[in-house]
């Protein structure tokens, strides 16, 4: 299964990818560059459905519970002053997602959307300490009864140039589905109430709509 991002970037790759193939196989008679040529083309076609696939997860949705938004490494667990929404101190949990994990971005606790906006910027490394500042992002804020409001911010890396949105202002979203996209990697972080219990540790790799990264 495909996320719907991805569709026309599909299309097109496997029009490509079939048409280097059948094109080296017409004009080019040396066997071992012809089949370079289309494995290589048939390489790219792989990597692109790799970014784009969507496999379905089972979400067992639970009030207490903050579930992991994206797959990735939890690569920081601290407490920071959020200036964008909050203005206060909360405890930031990111998580870095590679090349190679599903890109999908999952709603991690049911609720109301507040506030969703996007900001351009710049495209830093997803490690880098300013990124969550000054790369392209959104910032996304949901309230439940049972943490109050948190925010999550999608930030892209040095590799995406495109992040996908669909939390709109006044929705109620439930958790695990479907709540954007980030094309091509990088990271998201999570703004919880001082005082939430974390379930994670740093380094650790979680699944999306799965793992569990905080409760009451």
């Amino acid at each position: 299964m495909f996320h719907k991002e991805g569709f026309f970037i599909i299309v097109f790759t496997f029009l490509f990818t079939a048409g280097i193939a059948i094109g080296s196989d017409y004009f080019i008679s040396i066997e071992w560059l012809k089949l370079a040529i289309q494995i290589i083309a048939l390489g790219f076609l792989i990597i692109v459905l790799q970014f784009f696939r969507n496999p379905k997860r089972n979400t067992t949705i639970n009030p207490d519970h903050i579930i992991a938004p994206v797959d990735g490494k939890v690569v920081v667990i601290e407490e920071v002053f959020e200036k964008e929404y909050f203005k206060d101190q909360r405890l930031m949990v990111s998580i870095f997602m590679s090349p190679i994990n599903v890109h999908v971005t999952r709603y991690a606790m049911s609720g109301k959307v507040l506030f969703s906006k996007y900001h351009p910027g710049k495209y830093l490394v997803a490690w880098h300490p300013k990124a969550s500042e000054e790369n392209e992002r959104t910032s996304i804020v949901l309230e439940n009864k049972t943490f109050g409001a948190i925010l999550y911010r999608q930030i892209a890396g040095a590799l995406a140039r495109r992040i996908v949105n669909y939390a709109q202002e006044g929705q109620e979203v439930v958790q695990g589905t479907d709540a954007g996209f980030i094309k091509f990697g990088s990271r998201v972080d999570l703004y919880l109430p001082i005082g939430t219990k974390i379930n994670v540790e740093l380094n650790q790799v979680v699944k999306g709509g799965i793992d569990i990264v905080a409760s009451k």
